[in-house]
């Protein structure tokens, strides 16, 4: 074994060897004409010029190395003048000769230097989340343009209004209809201004994106056009709609030319028109006679011009509401009108099946609640009585 300079200087003889008149290496120079003395210092002179290229050239080497995987090989020369030159086998024995040295320097060299390495991606932050869109008069104008279905359920209070909200419903209608659903009346005309107040209130708190539409009830717009204007003010200002809705055709165009001229946004409703129950002699499909269809047109287009931003067709054949849909620019909604129309709409209750008594021929039941809400009803019955329920990770300690 050799000491680290008894190593460095057996390598550098065998280096210099390489480079006698006698090496048959392509790379030998001419042996100098000078004495052994200014031999010896232009050795020593040469030593030191090639390891000092030789840290540049491996420096070189280094940086390359961090854009490609093969490290880039250089041929290394001395100045000019001297006409000397080295191969890169010197270069590299030098470097290996002085590699201990300079790994106690912290010099990194071209066989130590690492595999190239992909920067390290830092993932950006997730982008904070879209507030929803809220659904406006232009919006239902827009889908209209596009040929998109428009959707409305009914809701009553603020737990089914977040529901049906979150489910991507365009149009909440808290409609005079809980007099029949919520209260168990047989129709909706002992339905309230105040009472459809406090409901309209109820599912605005659990709205964020749909439009919240208020039933004008019975006999709060009918008389004139100031009073239309006085009721559907507090059903905006009190309750929180975003819009109102009452019956009628062309008898009503006078109140909604007022309601549409204090910014008040109003959706129609013709054919079956349940606060004229007693009229029509109880719920019965409209339009069906010739002059009945005529009618019902011209109240559309009534309806249309005096502002109205939609109109709900409901129980008319649906060859009538898809000739009404074709001749507006607003949205129709249907109910019990056929496909044609722009819109659709539903009771909450019928579409979830909570009154399995009542399924008129334009109603589906997507769920069967009755049934659910009943068997677990009586399960917590059964389970109470039995003393198996609230069992020890419902009470407190």
């Amino acid at each position: 074994m050799y000491g680290r300079h008894g190593l460095i200087e057996e390598k550098e003889q065998q280096s210099l060897a390489l480079h006698s008149p006698t090496s048959h290496s392509s790379d030998a120079f001419v042996a100098s004409p000078h004495p052994p003395n200014a031999q010896a210092e232009m050795r020593s002179e040469m030593r030191s010029e090639i390891r000092a290229e030789t840290r540049v050239g491996l420096k070189t080497n280094v940086q390359s190395s961090a854009t490609h995987s093969i490290p880039t090989l250089r041929v290394l020369h001395t100045p000019s003048s001297q006409r000397r030159s080295t191969s890169l086998r010197e270069g590299a024995a030098l470097a290996r000769m002085e590699a201990p040295e300079a790994e106690d320097q912290g010099v990194l060299h071209a066989e130590h230097a690492p595999q190239t390495e992909r920067p390290l991606s830092i993932p950006r932050p997730a982008e904070p989340a879209k507030k929803p869109r809220k659904i406006t008069v232009r919006t239902l104008r827009e889908m209209k343009q596009r040929g998109e279905k428009l959707t409305m359920l009914t809701a009553y209070d603020a737990t089914f209004a977040r529901l049906l909200d979150e489910a991507g419903i365009e149009m909440l209608l808290v409609g005079d209809s809980l007099g029949m659903v919520v209260q168990g009346q047989e129709n909706t005309l002992s339905v309230t201004l105040e009472e459809m107040i406090y409901h309209t209130r109820c599912v605005a708190r659990g709205t964020k994106r749909a439009m919240v539409v208020g039933d004008l009830p019975f006999m709060s717009y009918q008389i004139s056009p100031a009073q239309a204007l006085e009721s559907a003010g507090r059903l905006v200002k009190e309750g929180g709609a975003h819009a109102v809705k009452l019956e009628g055709g062309e008898e009503v165009v006078p109140q909604i030319a007022a309601l549409v001229r204090a910014g008040i946004p109003v959706v129609g409703h013709l054919g079956l028109t349940p606060q004229s129950v007693h009229a029509m002699g109880g719920f019965v499909v409209q339009g069906r006679a010739p002059e009945q269809a005529q009618a019902i047109k011209r109240s559309a287009i009534a309806l249309q011009e005096a502002g109205v931003c939609s109109i709900v067709l409901e129980g008319i054949p649906a060859a009538l509401a898809s000739e009404i849909t074709a001749s507006l620019s607003i949205p129709t909604i249907g109910i019990g009108a056929g496909v044609e129309c722009d819109g659709q709409v539903l009771v909450i209750y019928d579409l979830l099946g909570m009154s399995p008594d009542f399924k008129p021929r334009f109603v589906k039941h997507y769920a069967d609640l009755f049934t659910s809400i009943s068997e677990a009803v009586q399960t917590y019955r059964d389970e109470v009585k039995q003393a198996e329920f609230p069992r020890s990770e419902h009470s407190f300690f």
